[in-house]
């Protein structure tokens, strides 16, 4: 499936509808260039499971938790590992959590990790504020 976003709460917006058609245990790649909106539809994903907690890009952190009670949001970010080494422990336990989503940006260096089921959101810049987003495993 492919969508046309044209501002940030466009992409919000999408997030939140594929937060509610992901069932717990999903994992999400998100595939895009430096400013595509990969963490803008995260922020989204945590509006359409409950979260609270303001989500920011964990580029510096490598990982960020949100719970909202009932499900937990792990955000993964490996732009600036060119060896995930330990951290790809704790994502494979993260894989395994039950009432969890997660959310893998810049995976290539962990995609022997990833299960074969997994969401892939491939975004593209298409022009300054828009945006071509397709959402593969998963329908919105």
């Amino acid at each position: 499936m492919k969508v046309i976003v044209t501002s940030e709460s466009d992409m919000q917006n999408l997030g939140a509808k594929l937060a509610k058609k992901l069932p717990s245990g999903s994992v999400v790649e998100l595939i895009g260039d430096v400013g595509a909106g990969k963490t803008t539809l995260v922020k989204g994903v945590g509006k359409g499971l409950n979260i609270t907690d303001t989500i920011q890009s964990p580029s510096y952190t490598i990982f960020c938790r949100y719970d909202s009670g009932d499900k937990s949001l792990h955000h993964y970010d490996f732009y600036r590992l060119n060896d995930p080494g330990l951290i790809s422990y704790d994502l494979d336990e993260s894989l395994h959590t039950e009432n969890t989503v997660t959310l893998i940006e810049w995976s290539d260096h962990v995609k022997d990790v990833l299960p074969e089921n997994h969401v892939t959101v491939n975004i593209k810049t298409t022009g300054e504020n828009s945006r071509e987003v397709e959402i593969i495993g998963a329908e919105v």
